[in-house]
This record gives C-alpha cells, sequence and structure tokens, in this order.
C-alpha cells in the first residue's frame, strides 16, 4: 500500500525549492557535481525535503550557468520517502532555485 504523502507527490506537479538558502551557486554546482541535492516540496505540511542522489544521466545541467545564476535545471534523483524507493523530476529555474517536480514511485 502506498503512502498518502508519496501518492499524493506522485500526482500532478508541485512547487520546489533547491538546495539551502545560504548557499552559494558554486557550492550548489559542487553538490550537483559530487551527485547530491537537496529539495524540498513546499506545498506539503512544513514542507517535504528530500535528499536525493542525482541521476546524472537523467539530469540536464548544461542549461545553467553557475557563473552569473541563470538557466534551467533538470533534476533527476532517486531517494527513499516513508520507505518507498521514490525518483524526483524536477525542473529549476536556477536564477530562483524554484520549480515545479513530482515523484514516481519505484517499488510496488
Amino acid at each position: 500500500m502506498v503512502d498518502e504523502l508519496v501518492d499524493r507527490l506522485s500526482r500532478d506537479k508541485h512547487e520546489i525549492v533547491i538546495g539551502h538558502r545560504d548557499e552559494s551557486d558554486k557550492e550548489l554546482q559542487k553538490r550537483i557535481e559530487d551527485g547530491y541535492i537537496h529539495i524540498k516540496f513546499t506545498q506539503t505540511k512544513g514542507g517535504t525535503e528530500l535528499g536525493l542522489n542525482l541521476d546524472k544521466q537523467l539530469s540536464q545541467i548544461e542549461d545553467a550557468n553557475f557563473e552569473t545564476g541563470q538557466g534551467n535545471l533538470k533534476i533527476r534523483g532517486t531517494c527513499e520517502l516513508n520507505f518507498h524507493k521514490v525518483r524526483c523530476v524536477a525542473d529549476v529555474d536556477l536564477a530562483t532555485r524554484r520549480g515545479v517536480g513530482y515523484l514516481e514511485l519505484l517499488d510496488n
């Protein structure tokens, strides 16, 4: 049986933010290069923050310029949420670090 939160975040797109507020663009770039990033779904009670293991083959960061803080990121990464393995799919504007995302359930 799928958890209610996992089910809700698997339906439709939801507002997200990436990284930590005090993190510079260069620090965010380093985290992405290291393959681990935080994404927060902002419209859940208190927000739901996930630490994602990035799938570098599915993610696209080439359109982002970390020197100028401009461009778009396509983030794809996996984690566990409430005992369910999920993939997070998110599209983010680097300038605002905001975007939309959803979860894909990877286990049954």
